[in-house]
């Protein structure tokens, strides 16, 4: 990006839920109060059947779409598939499950995306009780994960962020052609990263914090274990991985060192 763009009025907006009615409902009722002047459009893919949020007496502030999928599809196509064609000069993709905490971060958001080499801003995520989430991660490698998962070691540095609240500039967003789809859940938004920071750009922390609950189901549940398992296995499979190892490690891709803003 080499001009600034302004973030009034200039954002689009996607949320995917999957039977999250009250928790989208409760969002949508603060993008709507906090974040208007930002926010021109949402849209809300319901991936299971869901009665569609009530609207404010004044109305929704911004357009809403609502997509019914008949079938569910992955996270990853569910946000394509609402971004594809986006005219917006950013774009952001938003879990449901996340609470804005009584402040507007996407003001800031969309303009520390704006800036000349940004290509993707994210806020501070915090849970429940007001503690950092560890969203900021390191590559993946099986002995990060090691280290991360048995010997509780603390991140050392941050190659790639989670997706539960990123702001993109549109033209990264086309040009990276958003999630790869063959990731039907879990290591999108670690490949997401390494394909923007591979390209050239930075991914740039933002100081405004969001409210993440985080589900973490892959702690719990079987079937979700086994397709975090073969998401990392294609991850570590890809050639985006491959060069990410050579590169990002060595911090000499895009712009070395995350930037933060």
């Amino acid at each position: 990006m080499n001009a600034f763009l302004s973030p009034s009025r200039s954002l689009v907006v996607s949320v995917v839920s999957h039977g999250h009615g009250p928790l989208v409902q409760n969002l949508l009722n603060d993008l709507a109060r906090l974040s208007a002047v930002t926010i021109v459009r949402v849209v809300l893919t319901q991936n299971l059947p869901e009665a569609e949020p009530e609207a404010p007496a004044t109305g929704w502030p911004f357009v809403l779409q609502v997509v019914r999928n008949k079938v569910p599809v992955g996270f990853g196509a569910n946000h394509n598939r609402a971004l594809a064609g986006a005219t917006e000069p950013f774009v952001c993709v938003l879990n449901p499950d996340v609470g804005l905490n009584g402040q507007d971060p996407f003001a800031a958001l969309a303009q520390a995306a704006g800036q000349p080499g940004v290509g993707c801003a994210y806020p501070t995520q915090l849970d429940e009780r007001g503690h950092l989430q560890d969203s900021e991660r390191e590559l993946p490698t099986p002995r990060a994960l090691w280290r991360r998962r048995f010997l509780g070691c603390r991140e050392t540095r941050v190659d790639w962020v989670n997706a539960a609240c990123l702001v993109l500039p549109q033209a990264v967003w086309q040009a990276v052609r958003g999630f790869d789809e063959a990731y039907f859940m879990y290591c999108e938004d670690v490949d997401l990263c390494l394909r923007i920071r591979l390209a050239g750009w930075a991914l740039v922390r933002v100081p405004v914090q969001v409210v993440h609950v985080g589900q973490r189901a892959s702690h719990r549940r079987w079937r979700h274990l086994q397709w975090h398992v073969r998401s990392l296995v294609r991850l570590w499979r890809s050639p985006v991985y491959g060069q990410a190892c050579l590169l990002l490690r060595g911090g000499v891709a895009g712009t070395g060192t995350i930037g933060r803003s």
